[in-house]
């Protein structure tokens, strides 16, 4: 849906509201509780999101086969949910689910399956695996070395997820450099109000404050907060995580 895809959560979360009263099959509510937890995560509402992907589940189980990717799609919104709420063995859990759906059933060079490596290689890195985290990384890499042109945006996804990793390793320099790159193609192929651009922008100036840079790190914020109001609430969490960081660092200056 294109409101989604422009990140305008909000909107989208009202017309899908409006079209699940309106649906006549099984195949079609499903599609749609999948949707609004996509939207309602993406707002901040992770309980509501791992309710209406559970409510997903229940009815593909029903109407497809036990591997159909279907299912692994709503496994994985319940997983970054479950990862956004800190539970980290929740979100092992259902990202492993939709790992071994996608091996199953989808060829090895499957973006889908490069997403769920990346997803939970993010995981593993939060838990202090970063050998495992570092592990998943390459293989989604891989896989959109194979298959995806150079500037497409899920590369920006695996560098700011490898960026992600070295900088829960200590090693700054080594996660500016993967951020920078995520940003680039982002910039390159996002409109530029989209949330993805915003949490680049917060990743680089993490990076920064971590590295005592506070004149960059209150620049990246503020930009990364000019964007994500363009589609977040006020009350969104990454709302008020990036207010508290420039104003902190604001008392450092």
């Amino acid at each position: 849906m294109l409101l989604i895809k422009l990140g305008k959560f909000n909107k989208a979360e009202e017309v899908y509201d409006i079209l699940i009263d309106q649906a006549i099959t099984n195949q079609e509510k499903a599609h749609i509780y999948h949707q609004l937890g996509w939207t309602t995560d993406a707002q901040g509402k992770y309980a509501d999101a791992i309710a209406f992907y559970t409510q997903a589940i229940e009815i593909k189980q029903v109407i497809f086969s036990p591997n159909d990717a279907g299912l692994a799609a709503s496994y994985t919104g319940i997983g970054l949910a479950y990862d956004k709420m800190d539970d980290y063995l929740n979100a092992l859990s259902s990202h492993q689910k939709a790992i071994e759906i996608y091996e199953q059933s989808s060829p090895s060079n499957n973006p889908h399956l490069a997403t769920s490596y990346d997803n939970i290689g993010v995981v593993y890195s939060k838990i202090g695996d970063h050998s495992n985290a570092l592990l998943f990384h390459q293989k989604a890499l891989k896989i959109r070395q194979k298959i995806l042109p150079n500037n497409h945006p899920d590369f920006a996804d695996s560098y700011n997820n490898i960026g992600l990793l070295y900088d829960n390793m200590g090693d700054y320099a080594s996660a500016l450099t993967f951020h920078r790159k995520a940003l680039e193609i982002y910039q390159k192929t996002l409109p530029s109000d989209h949330p993805n651009l915003g949490t680049s922008h917060n990743n680089i100036g993490l990076v920064y404050f971590k590295m005592n840079d506070h004149p960059n790190a209150l620049s990246f914020y503020e930009r990364a907060l000019d964007i994500q109001l363009c589609s977040l609430s006020k009350n969104h969490p990454n709302i008020r995580s990036l207010r508290k960081n420039i104003e902190l660092i604001k008392k450092k200056i």
